[in-house]
């Protein structure tokens, strides 16, 4: 079924990232719902504390796939006058909204957890009890496969998340089936430190992924596989000397930019360096998808004081790796040190 739904998703042989964010929060809300359902009305009759926190976490899972249906929606915006870079940052707004609601209730079950503990009770178990609780865990296997599914076809943080997410709830279930198992067999009431076990559970999750969608939206450092994919279009120009400063700017998974020095011969003319960083700055948009602007560093190569400053420190930069096995990083013409 989700091969049917991929495939209308689908133009010119590209996914769109919006109908793909879509169909995920579709598909993750109507299956929470069902799971919230099922856990509350069981968890009510059992009078299970771990049930009920199973049952509202789920509950969260559906704010969190209406959370992600209105992030997807808005992102797909296009740029106007107050937003020039558009509005894709806002599946990390709602990623993060997203983890703030899952820390919230991993809070206030906790609490709920250690009252159970200071004042235990039996849970009222039945065959309907152990039925749902296992067909919730093999939903919730789905649902994450679907998610990260999803997730690696249009690269998104968001999505990878929320399948990160389902598969916390397979362990928290999990969880909450062992100590109703363990009840029915031995008559120990650990509903309570179950509980707490979830709860923390959900609070570090929650936490960790607060930091990821932080990070996001400051701006995080870009992978090095980014990096050395740019350095590695820059390398495959042999008439420029050499290049630094690379910076890589991201407002959104699809809307990147980035800036470069790039040093040229000063011999050369303004038409003659204006059409090879033409050349670099199409490349990149071409073949990486990111608007590069480029900075010219005209470097005097025929200067007689240049060369000779150029030998000394590269004899310099050799004998500090010898003696200190410090990196360095060479452009084409110059050395780059890198402490």
């Amino acid at each position: 079924m989700l091969n049917f739904f991929l495939k209308r998703s689908k133009k010119n042989g590209v996914y769109e990232r919006t109908a793909i964010g879509k169909l995920a929060g579709s598909l993750g809300l109507l299956s929470n719902l069902l799971l919230f359902a099922g856990k509350f009305i069981i968890g009510l009759s059992a009078q299970s504390v771990s049930i009920m926190a199973d049952a509202i976490n789920s509950l969260s899972d559906t704010a969190s796939s209406i959370l992600t249906l209105i992030g997807f929606r808005i992102s797909a915006k296009p740029a106007d006058s107050e937003h020039p870079y558009g509005h894709e940052r806002f599946e990390a707004i709602s990623g993060f909204v997203v983890s703030l609601i899952i820390t919230f209730v991993g809070g206030q079950f906790l609490i709920s957890s250690v009252q159970r503990v200071m004042e235990p009770t039996s849970i009222r178990l039945s065959p309907l009890l152990f039925i749902v609780l296992v067909l919730s865990i093999l939903i919730k296997v789905w649902q994450g496969a679907m998610y990260r599914r999803l997730a690696k076809l249009i690269g998104s943080q968001t999505l990878s998340a929320s399948g990160q997410d389902s598969l916390n709830d397979v362990y928290t279930t999990g969880a909450v089936l062992f100590s109703a198992t363990i009840e029915w067999l031995t008559g120990l009431r650990i509903d309570g430190y179950v509980g707490c076990l979830i709860a923390l559970y959900i609070l570090i999750s929650g936490i960790k992924m607060i930091r990821s969608f932080i990070n996001e939206l400051l701006g995080a450092r870009p992978t090095q596989e980014e990096v050395s994919a740019m350095e590695q279009r820059l390398d495959h120009y042999p008439t420029i000397l050499g290049y630094h400063d690379l910076l890589v700017h991201n407002y959104g998974p699809k809307n990147r930019f980035a800036s470069v020095h790039i040093e040229v011969d000063e011999t050369w003319s303004l038409r003659e360096a204006h059409e090879v960083i033409d050349a670099i700055e199409q490349d990149f948009r071409q073949s990486l998808k990111v608007d590069l602007v480029c900075h010219l560093d005209p470097v005097p190569i025929q200067n007689q004081q240049y060369r000779h400053l150029k030998k000394k420190c590269q004899r310099s930069f050799a004998s500090l790796t010898h003696s200190y096995g410090c990196m360095i990083f060479r452009s084409k013409e110059i050395c780059w040190l890198l402490i």
